[in-house]
């Protein structure tokens, strides 16, 4: 009989370590008001409440430290709110709450330390060979090099044998038919079966399936996926029958919308205040100098849902009948030397702050393009419309990658399109943070936006 595999071992030493970390801060930095059994309760039993919650444990063997970030971030930001109720409860909320609040932030990094060491020294002794599984596949098709790629990765510990296939083949990891690959699995030690479901009839997959239960092999069936499926699906059960959801958007959730609005406001705010109150003065007088006209250009654009709004610029180029129909171009003659500037360093972006803080508009998202450009690429750049699953932004992924200002080819369009939809498919507020950052840093080295 074979003996099967696990982690049993992860997520109870994992709980040990967070709590060791939490109780022994708190003992250290804050013995006050670590005397009290009920202190000391409230922290231990919400921590395993709030992470039992979020089903922040997990043994998911391809999970890294980036995978499932969005929920440390939900654990701290939730941990932290039953960290300081504990002082309004007992009253205590006046003393010392910047120090409570240094203590807590020790806390986090302590934990996140945790983190990035188990995750290191995890992927160290999956290299040496240990924590591994033994995979074979049965059936070949063409998704059998995209899950090798998978298979291939050392720090993931899988390691993959070969595949059966009752077609020939002179691939060095072809292991015969089908019908040897049971002997094949026991002689091996194998831990778990990929299945190509349309190499099987029902019955082939019922056989399968007993074998692997009465070996203790785990079986895993990759579907037939017609060239539909995507990376951004997953599957809902409607009662006992599974449904393929083909799109998830992260900001479909309340929790998701409420971090990224509550962002949008902050740092719009922040913005408002800090910059746009001095700088519109000032960019008011240049622009007038130079050329009559409005301070602020306006143009209608499309949003979430595909939505019309006002999005406001701070005005670059010369009034023209055709600027809501011809996008600005390299070296094009209706844009001012003020302009110029303040394009090439996106100051002419900032006053879509207030779209922002309006809320047709965040600060991170794809960028919205005139009435008449949707209307076309609509028709004419596939899933061009998914990127409308979400708000619009002031920067975006796209941008920073380099697709941004004009579109001379329907690359440009193209590329920019899989920017967005990836944008929209794989969106966490660290995500936004690093495409802000990353904006910043192109706006210093003054590359020109051309929108």
């Amino acid at each position: 009989m074979k003996s099967f595999k696990n982690s049993d071992w992860v997520i109870p030493i994992s709980i040990l370590v967070h709590l060791c970390i939490i109780n022994g801060l708190l003992f250290c930095l804050t013995p006050e008001t670590y005397t009290n059994v009920y202190y000391i309760f409230h922290y231990n039993v919400s921590w395993l409440l709030i992470t039992y919650g979020l089903s922040y444990y997990t043994r998911k063997r391809k999970e890294r430290f980036f995978t499932n970030i969005h929920k440390v971030v939900q654990l701290y930001l939730i941990y932290g709110l039953a960290y300081f109720a504990l002082f309004g409860i007992t009253g205590r909320i006046y003393e010392s709450l910047e120090q409570q609040l240094f203590i807590y932030l020790i806390i986090c990094a302590a934990l996140t330390a945790y983190r990035v060491v188990f995750f290191w020294l995890r992927r160290k002794y999956r290299l040496w060979g240990g924590n591994s599984v033994k995979v074979v596949v049965l059936g070949r098709d063409k998704n059998l090099k995209k899950i090798r790629k998978v298979f291939d990765e050392p720090e993931l510990g899988y390691r993959y044998m070969g595949y059966f296939d009752d077609k020939k083949s002179n691939s060095p990891t072809f292991l015969g038919p089908v019908e040897d690959c049971f002997l094949y699995i026991l002689e091996n030690n194998i831990d778990e079966i990929y299945c190509v479901a349309s190499k099987f009839n029902s019955k082939e997959l019922r056989n399968l399936i007993d074998f692997a239960d009465n070996n203790l092999i785990r079986v895993k069936i990759i579907p037939d996926n017609k060239e539909i499926y995507s990376r951004g699906m997953f599957i809902e059960l409607y009662e006992t029958v599974p449904v393929l959801n083909l799109r998830r958007v992260p900001l479909d959730t309340l929790f998701a919308r409420v971090v990224k609005r509550t962002f949008d406001l902050l740092f719009s705010s922040l913005v408002i205040v800090f910059i746009l109150s001095w700088l519109v003065p000032i960019m008011f007088i240049l622009i007038k100098l130079e050329s009559p006209g409005k301070l602020y250009f306006k143009q209608k654009r499309h949003g979430l849902k595909r939505q019309t709004f006002w999005c406001y610029k701070f005005r670059s180029m010369r009034p023209s009948k055709d600027a809501d129909s011809k996008m600005a171009t390299k070296g094009d003659m209706r844009v001012t030397r003020v302009g110029r500037f303040i394009r090439k360093t996106s100051i002419d972006e900032l006053p879509q702050f207030l779209n922002v803080f309006l809320g047709d508009m965040s600060v991170v998202g794809p960028r919205p393009h005139m009435e008449l450009h949707t209307w076309d690429y609509e028709v004419n750049v596939d899933k061009y419309l998914v990127r409308h699953f979400v708000k619009p932004g002031i920067t975006g992924l796209a941008q920073i990658k380099g697709y941004r200002g004009e579109i001379g080819e329907k690359k440009d369009i193209l590329n920019r399109t899989k920017l967005d939809i990836f944008y929209v498919e794989k969106w966490s507020l660290w995500l936004d943070v690093r495409i802000i950052f990353q904006t910043v840093v192109n706006a210093v080295r003054g590359e020109e936006n051309a929108y």
